[in-house]
């Protein structure tokens, strides 16, 4: 079962499929303050590939698919949390919507990465039949537009015998 907002918060930054701080905090129904804030007093809980603060770089290439403050930007680079740093929040956040969230977020990131596996495969396998196609791909051109001809020829005919008669009928 997916979130759909889970889903589009979770970009992909520095090779990793990551949260920011303030689409959690949304989530988890918390101010971004108090989830910084709980992460902060439990740093040991956090090593870098957990969590770790976007460059500006890294958060102007993200910040057309997120939200800016309405004091004119964001006052802060956000924290990314990995999907281990996600799954370390459980720890410090207690409240039941945290509890239920994180399961949520944890099925999101499995169900992505069992899908990404899916695409890479497909990937693989229509370049295989490329390079077993190899220098036939023009054969298969004109087979393919044969075949296109044929059926549009097939409709044109169809629609043309149900067209709507007009004119004397024959008792």
């Amino acid at each position: 079962m997916q979130h759909p907002l889970i889903q589009e918060s979770i970009y992909e930054v520095r090779g990793q499929k990551i949260m920011l701080d303030r689409d959690l905090a949304k989530l988890y129904e918390v101010p971004v303050k108090s989830l910084n804030l709980a992460v902060k007093r439990n740093a040991d809980r956090f090593p870098p590939d957990f969590m770790f603060k976007l460059t500006k770089e890294e958060f102007s290439n993200l910040r057309f698919q997120t939200e800016t403050s309405s004091w004119g930007g964001n006052r802060y680079l956000p924290y990314a949390f990995t999907e281990l740093g996600v799954s370390m929040l459980s720890s410090v956040l207690h409240s039941s919507r945290a509890i239920h969230m994180n399961i949520l977020i944890m099925r999101t990131f499995v169900f992505i990465r069992q899908n990404v596996h899916t695409y890479q495969e497909l990937a693989e396998e229509m370049e295989e039949i490329k390079q077993r196609v190899g220098n036939h791909s023009e054969q298969l051109e004109l087979l393919y537009e044969a075949i296109e001809n044929f059926l549009d020829a097939k409709a044109e005919k169809i629609s043309w015998e149900n067209r709507e008669r007009i004119g004397f009928k024959k008792a």
